[in-house]
C-alpha cells in the first residue's frame, strides 16, 4: 500500500481508497489513514490539522 505522507483532507482520503483497494475493512482503513495524519501533523500547518475522532455517547 503506497500511503501519502500528510494531513491534509486529500492525503487521508488517498490512504483511504488505497487501503479500501488493497482489501482491508473500512474501519481499519480509516483508523490507518488517521493514524499517518497524526504522525504527520507536527509538519502540517494547524488549520489542516485532522480533528480527532470522537464517538458519540448515546
Amino acid at each position: 500500500m503506497k500511503v501519502v505522507r500528510g494531513c491534509s483532507r486529500e492525503a487521508i482520503r488517498h490512504n483511504i481508497k488505497s487501503a479500501i483497494k488493497e482489501g482491508k475493512p473500512v474501519k481499519q482503513a480509516v483508523a490507518i489513514a488517521l493514524s499517518v495524519a497524526d504522525k504527520n501533523a507536527m509538519k502540517c500547518d494547524p488549520k489542516n490539522r485532522p480533528k480527532p475522532y470522537v464517538r458519540k455517547k448515546k
